[in-house]
Protein backbone atom coordinates (compact mmCIF):
# COMPACT_ATOMS: atom_id res chain seq x y z
CA UNK A 1 0.00 0.00 0.00
CA UNK A 2 2.82 2.35 0.92
CA UNK A 3 4.66 1.46 -2.28
CA UNK A 4 1.57 2.27 -4.34
CA UNK A 5 1.30 5.69 -2.66
CA UNK A 6 4.92 6.45 -3.52
CA UNK A 7 4.33 5.39 -7.12
CA UNK A 8 1.25 7.61 -7.27
CA UNK A 9 3.13 10.62 -5.96
CA UNK A 10 5.94 10.02 -8.45
CA UNK A 11 3.48 9.78 -11.36
CA UNK A 12 1.89 13.08 -10.30
CA UNK A 13 5.23 14.86 -10.08
CA UNK A 14 6.64 13.38 -13.29
CA UNK A 15 4.64 15.59 -15.74
CA UNK A 16 5.88 18.72 -13.99
CA UNK A 17 9.48 17.48 -14.16
CA UNK A 18 9.14 16.74 -17.86
CA UNK A 19 7.49 20.12 -18.46
CA UNK A 20 10.31 21.92 -16.67
CA UNK A 21 12.93 20.15 -18.80
CA UNK A 22 11.09 20.98 -22.01
CA UNK A 23 10.80 24.67 -21.02
CA UNK A 24 14.51 24.86 -20.23
CA UNK A 25 15.49 23.32 -23.56
CA UNK A 26 12.86 25.21 -25.55
CA UNK A 27 12.56 28.71 -24.02
CA UNK A 28 9.95 31.11 -25.28
CA UNK A 29 11.02 33.56 -27.99
CA UNK A 30 12.63 36.59 -26.38
CA UNK A 31 11.87 40.11 -27.62
CA UNK A 32 15.04 41.91 -28.73
CA UNK A 33 15.12 45.71 -28.33
CA UNK A 34 17.24 48.04 -30.49
CA UNK A 35 18.38 51.64 -30.29
CA UNK A 36 20.23 54.09 -32.51
CA UNK A 37 23.94 54.45 -31.83
CA UNK A 38 26.33 56.87 -33.53
CA UNK A 39 28.76 59.68 -32.76
CA UNK A 40 27.46 63.25 -33.18
CA UNK A 41 28.19 64.45 -36.74
CA UNK A 42 31.23 66.67 -37.10
CA UNK A 43 30.23 70.19 -38.14
CA UNK A 44 32.70 72.69 -39.56
CA UNK A 45 33.73 75.14 -36.85
CA UNK A 46 31.90 78.47 -36.87
CA UNK A 47 31.45 81.29 -34.39
CA UNK A 48 28.81 80.20 -31.84
CA UNK A 49 25.50 82.06 -31.90
CA UNK A 50 23.85 83.41 -28.71
CA UNK A 51 20.70 81.41 -29.45
CA UNK A 52 18.92 79.12 -26.99
CA UNK A 53 17.00 76.40 -28.83
CA UNK A 54 14.27 74.28 -27.32
CA UNK A 55 13.74 70.93 -29.08
CA UNK A 56 10.13 69.78 -28.85
CA UNK A 57 9.13 66.12 -28.97
CA UNK A 58 8.57 65.27 -32.62
CA UNK A 59 5.22 64.06 -33.87
CA UNK A 60 5.14 60.76 -35.76
CA UNK A 61 3.14 59.66 -38.80
CA UNK A 62 0.40 57.26 -37.57
CA UNK A 63 1.83 54.13 -39.18
CA UNK A 64 5.22 54.62 -37.49
CA UNK A 65 3.92 55.83 -34.11
CA UNK A 66 4.95 52.62 -32.32
CA UNK A 67 8.04 50.93 -30.98
CA UNK A 68 7.51 48.01 -33.38
CA UNK A 69 9.97 47.83 -36.27
CA UNK A 70 7.95 48.50 -39.41
CA UNK A 71 9.03 47.04 -42.75
CA UNK A 72 7.80 47.23 -46.31
CA UNK A 73 8.30 44.15 -48.50
CA UNK A 74 5.68 44.80 -51.16
CA UNK A 75 3.60 47.64 -52.57
CA UNK A 76 0.81 49.01 -50.35
CA UNK A 77 1.82 46.68 -47.50
CA UNK A 78 3.43 47.47 -44.15
CA UNK A 79 4.26 44.82 -41.56
CA UNK A 80 6.10 44.63 -38.24
CA UNK A 81 8.37 42.18 -36.47
CA UNK A 82 6.98 40.33 -33.48
CA UNK A 83 10.23 39.72 -31.58
CA UNK A 84 12.32 42.71 -32.74
CA UNK A 85 11.37 46.19 -31.55
CA UNK A 86 12.76 49.67 -31.05
CA UNK A 87 13.62 50.59 -27.48
CA UNK A 88 11.68 53.89 -27.87
CA UNK A 89 9.17 55.58 -30.14
CA UNK A 90 10.72 57.09 -33.32
CA UNK A 91 9.60 60.57 -32.19
CA UNK A 92 11.61 60.21 -28.99
CA UNK A 93 14.60 58.87 -30.88
CA UNK A 94 14.70 61.76 -33.34
CA UNK A 95 14.02 64.44 -30.71
CA UNK A 96 16.73 63.14 -28.40
CA UNK A 97 19.47 62.55 -30.95
CA UNK A 98 18.83 65.77 -32.85
CA UNK A 99 18.90 67.74 -29.58
CA UNK A 100 22.08 65.96 -28.50
CA UNK A 101 23.78 66.64 -31.85
CA UNK A 102 22.83 70.33 -31.89
CA UNK A 103 24.25 70.69 -28.38
CA UNK A 104 27.46 68.82 -29.27
CA UNK A 105 27.99 71.00 -32.35
CA UNK A 106 28.84 73.96 -30.10
CA UNK A 107 27.20 76.34 -32.57
CA UNK A 108 24.58 77.68 -30.16
CA UNK A 109 24.58 79.04 -26.62
CA UNK A 110 22.34 76.28 -25.29
CA UNK A 111 19.96 73.52 -26.30
CA UNK A 112 17.17 72.55 -23.91
CA UNK A 113 14.55 69.75 -23.93
CA UNK A 114 10.83 70.22 -24.47
CA UNK A 115 9.97 69.95 -20.76
CA UNK A 116 12.44 72.62 -19.64
CA UNK A 117 11.02 75.83 -18.12
CA UNK A 118 14.10 77.81 -19.05
CA UNK A 119 13.32 80.63 -21.55
CA UNK A 120 14.46 80.08 -25.11
CA UNK A 121 15.08 82.09 -28.26
CA UNK A 122 13.76 79.53 -30.74
CA UNK A 123 11.62 76.40 -30.73
CA UNK A 124 12.41 73.48 -33.00
CA UNK A 125 9.33 71.43 -33.83
CA UNK A 126 9.04 68.57 -36.28
CA UNK A 127 7.58 65.29 -37.42
CA UNK A 128 8.92 61.86 -38.27
CA UNK A 129 7.39 61.11 -41.65
CA UNK A 130 9.11 57.78 -42.40
CA UNK A 131 11.01 55.40 -40.13
CA UNK A 132 11.14 51.92 -41.60
CA UNK A 133 12.94 49.04 -43.21
CA UNK A 134 12.47 49.08 -46.99
CA UNK A 135 12.93 45.60 -48.43
CA UNK A 136 13.63 44.68 -52.02
CA UNK A 137 14.68 41.37 -53.54
CA UNK A 138 18.34 42.31 -53.58
CA UNK A 139 18.73 44.58 -50.57
CA UNK A 140 17.23 46.02 -47.40
CA UNK A 141 17.45 49.74 -46.63
CA UNK A 142 16.80 51.94 -43.62
CA UNK A 143 14.55 54.83 -44.65
CA UNK A 144 14.21 57.95 -42.52
CA UNK A 145 12.49 61.23 -43.35
CA UNK A 146 11.64 64.15 -41.08
CA UNK A 147 10.22 67.65 -41.39
CA UNK A 148 11.39 70.44 -39.08
CA UNK A 149 10.02 73.90 -38.31
CA UNK A 150 12.09 76.59 -36.56
CA UNK A 151 9.98 79.12 -34.66
CA UNK A 152 10.92 82.39 -32.95
CA UNK A 153 9.58 82.13 -29.41
CA UNK A 154 9.14 85.85 -28.64
CA UNK A 155 8.22 87.25 -32.02
CA UNK A 156 4.98 89.27 -31.52
CA UNK A 157 4.06 89.18 -35.22
CA UNK A 158 2.70 85.68 -35.81
CA UNK A 159 3.34 85.97 -39.55
CA UNK A 160 7.06 86.29 -38.81
CA UNK A 161 7.37 83.58 -36.19
CA UNK A 162 8.22 80.78 -38.59
CA UNK A 163 11.78 81.23 -39.77
CA UNK A 164 12.42 77.99 -41.49
CA UNK A 165 10.72 74.78 -42.56
CA UNK A 166 12.30 71.93 -44.47
CA UNK A 167 12.06 68.17 -45.02
CA UNK A 168 15.01 65.79 -44.98
CA UNK A 169 15.23 62.22 -46.24
CA UNK A 170 17.96 59.62 -46.06
CA UNK A 171 18.18 55.93 -47.00
CA UNK A 172 21.11 53.70 -46.08
CA UNK A 173 21.74 50.09 -47.17
CA UNK A 174 21.72 47.31 -44.58
CA UNK A 175 24.83 45.14 -44.57
CA UNK A 176 22.71 42.08 -43.82
CA UNK A 177 19.06 41.18 -43.94
CA UNK A 178 18.57 41.36 -40.18
CA UNK A 179 17.07 43.94 -37.76
CA UNK A 180 20.50 44.50 -36.17
CA UNK A 181 21.86 45.60 -39.55
CA UNK A 182 18.79 47.79 -39.97
CA UNK A 183 19.63 49.51 -36.69
CA UNK A 184 23.15 50.30 -37.88
CA UNK A 185 21.84 51.66 -41.18
CA UNK A 186 19.14 53.74 -39.45
CA UNK A 187 21.81 55.22 -37.18
CA UNK A 188 23.76 56.30 -40.26
CA UNK A 189 20.62 57.84 -41.75
CA UNK A 190 19.92 59.74 -38.53
CA UNK A 191 23.48 61.04 -38.42
CA UNK A 192 23.21 62.33 -41.98
CA UNK A 193 19.83 63.99 -41.46
CA UNK A 194 20.97 65.51 -38.17
CA UNK A 195 24.11 67.01 -39.70
CA UNK A 196 22.16 68.60 -42.56
CA UNK A 197 19.57 70.00 -40.14
CA UNK A 198 22.17 71.60 -37.89
CA UNK A 199 23.94 73.29 -40.81
CA UNK A 200 20.67 74.71 -42.14
CA UNK A 201 19.59 76.02 -38.73
CA UNK A 202 22.90 77.77 -38.28
CA UNK A 203 22.74 79.38 -41.74
CA UNK A 204 19.17 80.50 -41.05
CA UNK A 205 20.06 82.18 -37.75
CA UNK A 206 23.54 83.57 -38.25
CA UNK A 207 22.53 86.75 -40.11
CA UNK A 208 19.75 87.47 -37.62
CA UNK A 209 21.89 86.94 -34.51
CA UNK A 210 24.95 88.90 -35.62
Amino acid sequence: MQVNKKIGVFLCVLPFMIGACVNMKQPRNKIEFYTLEYDPPKIEAHKPLPSVIKVERFNVAPIFNTNRIIYRDSSFKRSSYQYHRWRANPGDFVSYFLGRDIKKSGLFKAVIPYDSRFPCSYILEGSVDEFLEWDTKDQWEALLSITITLIADKEPDISKRIFFQKSYRSSKPCKQKHPRALTEAMSQAMSEVSGQTIKDIYICLKDREH
